[in-house]
């Protein structure tokens, strides 16, 4: 087991949760619910909050500002679930005081800033990991796994989509830059990093957006490409609810994922000259929209002595970001603060 700052006793890991927003509130609720969690202490920018937060979950310790909770020596993990524009200054806090992090997606506003943390987390010897769910589901890695050992073939094309109704009213923080708003970093995470999750990074990316008076992307479109002669066809929309549906095409056979494709209950793998075989969810793995898994693979990983997850390793990240930046490259947005040279992450250092 490594002696750095990630390895944690063989007890119930402790948590502190960095905001008090809704999908912080659902991660709680989760944690709460396995035995082997013990979530300590929570932390917003008001006392108020905090403390209303804290008497919800029945939460010990209540901080009206991020730093107290960063030094907290009983915290193993924070959780920290900011919108994406704070999470380079929420999770470096808390990666400069020695804790070990769990930050929500997108990880970042850009991959600077992504490289910066990970550059960070290594140096401090600590844990690391990017919230993105959809990695440590059952059925997903189940749908990896089949694609990994061939089921299909070559995989020759991916589709996804992901898209809200709305309308969002110019004041939502969807529609604000200086919060990272828009389409992409929301929600276009998600099919980006199923593309990815089953072809790596692309060699070319190529996008079309239809802007906000704002700046940011109502919907985006891209296409990516692989130089083995892959592609994957990708839709992110805050201006008109999509099927979220997703699908991975082979050069024997074809794996559809029906509505809510990022968690979901079944798939479907045709295999050529074969019947249809259908996968589905096991019902003690809790409900589809659970964050449970994620959860269970940090206290995993960090009883384990590691600093990254092998099911959502940093590279991986760093990647979808990198794959992020190119997107709003392409379409023309750029957040406050942002240069050109600034949105590409270091290399990693390997260890």
């Amino acid at each position: 087991m490594s002696e750095g700052r990630a390895a944690v006793a063989e007890q119930s890991v402790r948590w502190g949760i960095l905001a008090t927003g809704g999908i912080a509130a659902a991660f709680t609720a989760d944690l709460v619910d396995l035995p082997d969690a013990e979530v300590v202490a929570v932390a917003s920018r008001t006392r108020a909050s905090a403390d209303a937060f804290a008497e919800r979950f029945g939460i010990p310790r209540a901080y009206g500002d991020w730093a107290s909770l960063a030094r907290d020596e009983d915290i193993d993990v924070v959780y920290v679930a900011t919108p994406h524009a704070a999470h380079r200054e929420a999770a470096g806090l808390c990666l400069e005081a020695g804790r070990n992090v769990l930050c929500e997606k997108a990880f970042t506003l850009n991959a600077r800033e992504a490289g910066e943390l990970v550059a960070l987390a290594k140096e401090r010897g600590s844990f690391l990991m990017e919230a993105m769910w959809m990695y440590c589901n059952p059925l997903v890695r189940r749908l990896k796994a089949l694609v990994d050992d061939g089921a299909i073939g070559e995989v020759r094309h991916v589709q996804a989509d992901f898209g809200l109704a709305g309308p969002f009213p110019p004041a939502h923080r969807l529609r604000d830059p200086a919060q990272g708003g828009g389409a992409l970093l929301d929600l276009g995470v998600y099919p980006v990093s199923f593309a990815q999750l089953l072809l790596g990074e692309p060699s070319d990316v190529t996008a079309r957006a239809t802007l906000s008076p704002e700046g940011v992307d109502l919907q985006t479109g891209a296409l990516l490409s692989w130089d083995g002669g892959a592609l994957a066809s990708l839709h992110c929309s805050i201006a008109g609810g999509t099927p979220t549906v997703a699908s991975v095409t082979g050069s024997a056979g074809r794996i559809d994922v029906p509505e809510g494709f990022f968690h979901p209950e079944r798939f479907v793998l045709h295999r050529d000259g074969r019947g249809p075989e259908e996968f589905t969810a096991d019902p003690a793995d809790g409900p589809r929209t659970s964050l449970r898994h994620e959860a269970t693979e940090v206290m995993r990983a960090l009883r384990a002595g590691e600093t990254e997850s092998p099911l959502v390793p940093l590279e991986g990240t760093l990647a979808v970001m990198r794959t992020l930046d190119a997107i709003r490259d392409r379409v023309g947005v750029r957040y406050p603060g942002e240069t050109p040279e600034e949105d590409r992450a270091p290399a990693l250092t390997p260890a």
